[in-house]
């Protein structure tokens, strides 16, 4: 696959699964990405201009989306409203893009028969309880609990009908939480880590009981592009690295890694509708495909973590005071 559009490659997850493109493939990479708060051109600095081209635009758009799709071997699409308190807000963009956008991507790839990987979550399942020993399958029943959990959803739904209605060449993947660099400050790993950087204590959403399944970005990077390569049409493969760890257990963490008292944090409301657990099992894609993470050492990919914003400091701090603002609004 010699061309490869990655929808949404100047964000946070896309713009790393860009970088490891460039880094493990021969791809020329054009990466369409509407450049909202979550975004920037900034993630994709130093990639080689041979290599890599920035179309600025809207996935809803079939007259821009359609031509630059007829020019791929592949899509890889990531572009995604994704913050679940913004869905509770105002659903209304996450519909758009998440739905619609996927709508006119799947449209396009099967009027040109080009091959399609859909990067989804495991949020469209619902959740956990706390001590259920069970953790997601590719066979789980979905559940989602927010607006932004049900638009993910729903763009899979509709990625299995176009598979099997007309033939397009899809797959999906569904993955735990990411975390490493150029992930936007108002996620709850680098709001804690720039709360230490700034001075003060980082936040705790209520108990801190809640768990999340943490997956380095760029094990999710080598994850989509092993699937892409290798994954069997028609499939839905989990990503995930044995990641699990509660709230409080990541923000201790922090806490000593950063060289502050590990019980130095403040305890602030919790999220609406906060997900208990989620925890990802990811045998078929390592059994069929044989991908395993780099960080499978999740204090280790923290550490690297805490280092990239420590290093980087004049890519989140304009946007740190409006972000906290928004928080305080909210009593969190």
């Amino acid at each position: 696959m010699h061309r490869i559009l990655v929808t949404g490659g100047a964000g946070f997850i896309g713009s790393n699964f860009v970088h490891h493109l460039v880094r493990s493939t021969d791809a020329f990479v054009t990466v369409l990405d509407k450049l909202t708060y979550a975004s920037t051109e900034e993630s994709l600095a130093g990639l080689p201009e041979d290599r890599v081209r920035l179309v600025v635009g809207d996935i809803v758009d079939p007259a821009l989306v359609e031509p630059l799709v007829a020019e791929q071997d592949a899509v890889v699409h990531y572009a995604a409203e994704s913050h679940n308190d913004n869905s509770l807000n105002d659903p209304t963009p996450f519909i758009q893009t998440n739905l619609i956008g996927t709508f006119t991507l799947l449209e396009a790839v099967r009027k040109a028969d080009v091959r399609f990987h859909h990067v989804s979550t495991d949020e469209v399942y619902g959740d956990l309880e706390l001590d259920d020993p069970k953790k997601f399958t590719e066979d789980t029943p979905y559940k989602p609990s927010s607006p932004y959990s049900a638009s993910k959803a729903g763009s899979d739904h509709l990625v299995r009908a176009w598979t099997r209605s007309f033939g397009v060449r899809a797959t999906i993947s569904n993955c735990s939480n990411n975390y490493g660099p150029w992930q936007h400050i108002e996620k709850f790993i680098p709001r804690q880590i720039t709360e230490v950087l700034s001075g003060r204590r980082p936040k705790l959403y209520g108990s801190g009981e809640n768990v999340r399944d943490w997956i380095h970005t760029q094990d999710h990077s080598s994850a989509v592009l092993t699937i892409l390569e290798q994954g069997r049409i028609g499939e839905t493969y989990l990503i995930g690295a044995d990641g699990e760890k509660s709230n409080l257990e990541v923000v201790r963490l922090i806490l000593r890694l950063m060289g502050r008292d590990e019980n130095d944090f403040e305890h602030v409301n919790d999220r609406a509708g906060h997900d208990l657990r989620y925890a990802i099992e990811s045998g078929k894609l390592r059994t069929e495909l044989g991908w395993r993470p780099q960080y499978a050492d999740f204090e280790a990919g923290l550490a690297q973590t805490i280092d990239w914003y420590r290093d980087n400091e004049a890519w989140w701090r304009p946007h740190k005071d409006a972000t906290e603002a928004a928080y305080a609004a909210k009593g969190q």
